[in-house]
């Protein structure tokens, strides 16, 4: 029987992503709680913030588990492989409001400087980067295992990463710029820094955005040349003129064709899906063959 389970196994990703869920939730709740103790804005703020970030993470694993659970569901008719692109789309959406969140609150902490308790700050952010390290590790090995084949990268742990990573650069430019408060007197480096973090980070949700929402809407991938691969084979060798040609990505590194053609001789289908058998990436190809004279 004919599946359509072509998703690959994202058993590892899901289980490192129920870690920095934990890690992350656990350390929200510390600086929420540091905040309140120490009367920091700076510390409350930036537990609010690791709050989104929680609720990215909980995006990601819930797309993991609900492609897992749905695979072999028929309704899903080219399978649930785009449940963590749809994972990693709203995911850069939380990323996009956060960058938002934090320049809004930098630009008001410009124009209302507030009193800093700069030791307890420090120390708290300083754990928290260590927890921003920690998940990144985490998540990296996953993450670059899916880089490193063709076609491959996981966009649902893609986001998971960069929300990682976006923790980190704020965690990194508040130890800076509550250091130079602390010793300097630049009060202004903290709000001036977190304008600088959310464009960084605005710019790593609009690249996600933008690739995520390209696959939702089944555009062939600037990623992949199996468009001008299917053309070469069956126009080159089978003798055919294709009249019609569709390529979308199904899944992680997976992609679907369907094909019209045209030749004097047509052939039968299997004959034409043979010539596309090194593609293992084109996982499901549909044809459309009329008999004709060839342009």
């Amino acid at each position: 029987m004919h599946t359509h389970t072509w998703a690959p196994d994202t058993s590892a990703a899901e289980r490192s992503t129920r870690l920095v869920v934990a890690l992350t939730a656990a350390m929200m709740v510390v600086e929420i709680a540091a905040g309140f103790a120490f009367r920091s804005m700076a510390l409350l703020a930036d537990g609010w913030h690791m709050s989104t970030h929680v609720t990215a993470f909980l995006i990601a694993a819930v797309a993991y588990w609900l492609s897992r659970r749905h695979a072999r569901d028929p309704r899903y008719s080219f399978g649930t492989g785009k449940m963590g692109v749809l994972g990693g789309f709203a995911s850069a959406i939380v990323l996009a409001i956060v960058a938002l969140l934090m320049a809004g609150e930098s630009i008001a902490r410009l124009f209302d400087p507030r009193a800093i308790r700069f030791h307890e700050a420090i120390a708290v952010s300083v754990v928290g980067l260590l927890v921003n390290v920690t998940c990144a590790i985490l998540l990296r090995d996953r993450h670059g295992h899916s880089h490193g084949h063709s076609h491959s990268h996981d966009l649902n742990l893609r986001a998971a990463y960069v929300h990682v990573i976006a923790d980190a650069l704020t965690s990194v430019t508040a130890i800076a710029a509550l250091v130079c408060g602390l010793f300097l007197g630049w009060n202004w480096l903290d709000p001036a820094m977190g304008i600088f973090g959310s464009i960084v980070i605005a710019v790593w949700a609009y690249t996600l955005l933008r690739d995520t929402g390209g696959i939702l809407l089944d555009r062939t991938p600037a990623t992949t040349d199996l468009p001008a691969e299917i053309r070469r084979a069956l126009e080159g060798e089978a003798g055919a003129t294709i009249t019609d040609l569709h390529v979308w990505q199904v899944a992680s590194g997976r992609f679907a064709a369907i094909v019209a053609l045209t030749a004097s001789a047509p052939k039968d289908p299997d004959a034409y899906r043979a010539l596309l058998r090194e593609h293992e990436e084109l996982v499901h190809v549909t044809f459309e063959v009329h008999a004709g004279t060839l342009r």
